[in-house]
């Protein structure tokens, strides 16, 4: 049953027209920009830089949390 599913996509993707690759290469752009250059800008790791303890950082999660 795997072998037909991916058979079927590597089918689907040798046949597909210019179109379908110039849109399959948008989509994987966008997707780089939101997981890796959002994650540098906007999410950036505070919890390891403020406090040295993984129980530090917990309590600091858990208050924020509570409040």
């Amino acid at each position: 049953m795997f072998k037909r599913i991916i058979k079927f996509y590597i089918d689907g993707f040798r046949s597909m027209a210019s179109w379908g690759r110039t849109l399959w290469i948008i989509i994987l752009v966008k997707l780089f920009i939101l997981f890796f250059i959002f994650k540098l800008i906007f999410f950036k790791d505070t919890l390891n830089t403020r406090f040295d303890t993984d129980s530090e950082r917990a309590e600091h999660v858990i208050d924020q949390i509570t409040k």
